[in-house]
């Protein structure tokens, strides 16, 4: 096994472990709808479809970036694509640096045919490798858009990580200037506020992900796997660097109103998707919720869709809101 393969195995096995997500709470559940005891609407009416880049999907999340390069990761996204084939919701794939540098064939486009998936990769491979390494990604997959992720914590507390994080903002803004598919930037669990919102947002990006403080803690599965006293002693008070994704997202939506926001980090179950919605999200990402049925079979991951899915449903229904334009404008406390 490549050294990159067994980091993506470690990341696998240590997000299973609960000691690894944020120990701090994602917010959501200081985040109360007014209770409608009078919704007016039949819970068979209401309607969960939702529009991602240009197409229709089922409901408002995505499967999130989860793994990509070690044995079980094959298996992983085998299950997702499918389950995302069949329901009708978009999959992002792990990154794709591994693969590209292994040569492996990457199959979730022939899991999913018709599914709507994304590409990924580090914006640091971006920064080094340019436009060529992103193209390659997204035709690897026949990804319907690329996902670059920022993970500046993260490399700090990885063995080896990268540390020269100049001229990023600038091969991102060449690549959605020239890749072939739309560009979506994410965290991957410290958030994106709104002053590097409108950053991206000059840059031509149209997409991102908040990916805030509250779902796994990546800093916390890097130090884990950090055999060095000293970095471990250095990274210890950041490992709940960030923000929560209920503070960033009316926050970025506030001061980009025109910028599609993916609500993620901490979103848990179908009540969270409803809460993302209301923020101002267009609509959200949960990975590690699927973990651990990925590792089962594809109808576990399906059956994960499908309670989600009934889950905002519930939520809709209680609020009153026949659809997600109706949700958006329900009355919080």
């Amino acid at each position: 096994m490549t050294d990159i393969s067994s980091r993506k195995a470690d990341h696998i096995n240590l997000a299973l472990q609960s000691e690894h997500q944020s120990q701090q709470g994602s917010g959501f559940d200081r985040l109360r709808f007014e209770p409608n005891p009078l919704p007016q609407v039949a819970l068979e009416e209401i309607d969960l479809n939702s529009n991602f880049l240009q197409q229709t999907i089922s409901a408002p999340f995505l499967i999130g970036a989860m793994t990509g390069g070690c044995d079980n990761g094959e298996l992983i996204n085998r299950h997702l694509a499918e389950a995302a084939e069949a329901c009708n919701i978009p999959m992002a794939v792990g990154s794709q640096r591994a693969a590209l540098e292994l040569g492996t064939q990457q199959q979730a486009r022939r899991w999913a045919p018709s599914a709507i998936l994304l590409g990924n990769l580090g914006a640091t491979q971006l920064q080094k490798q340019g436009l060529d390494m992103a193209q390659r990604a997204v035709d690897s997959i026949a990804a319907n858009g690329l996902m670059i992720h920022l993970n500046p914590l993260q490399e700090l507390v990885q063995p080896n990580g990268d540390r020269d994080w100049n001229m990023v903002l600038e091969a991102i803004e060449h690549c959605v200037a020239n890749l072939s598919v739309p560009v979506i930037v994410k965290e991957v669990g410290a958030g994106i506020g709104p002053g590097s919102a409108k950053r991206l947002m000059d840059a031509g990006v149209q997409w991102v992900e908040v990916a805030g403080r509250g779902g796994t803690s990546w800093a916390s599965i890097e130090l884990a796997r950090n055999g060095s006293a000293r970095e471990r002693e250095i990274a210890a008070p950041f490992i709940d660097w960030g923000m929560d994704t209920v503070e960033l997202l009316p926050a970025v939506h506030g001061a980009c109103p025109t910028l599609n926001l993916i609500g993620s980090g901490g979103v848990r179950h179908g009540l969270d998707i409803a809460r993302c919605i209301r923020l101002g999200a267009q609509t959200t990402a949960l990975a590690q919720p699927f973990l651990k049925p990925a590792l089962e079979s594809t109808e576990a991951v399906i059956e994960k869709i499908a309670i989600l899915q009934e889950q905002l449903r519930w939520a809709m229904f209680l609020t009153g809101s026949q659809n997600l334009s109706q949700l958006r404008n329900a009355t919080i406390q």
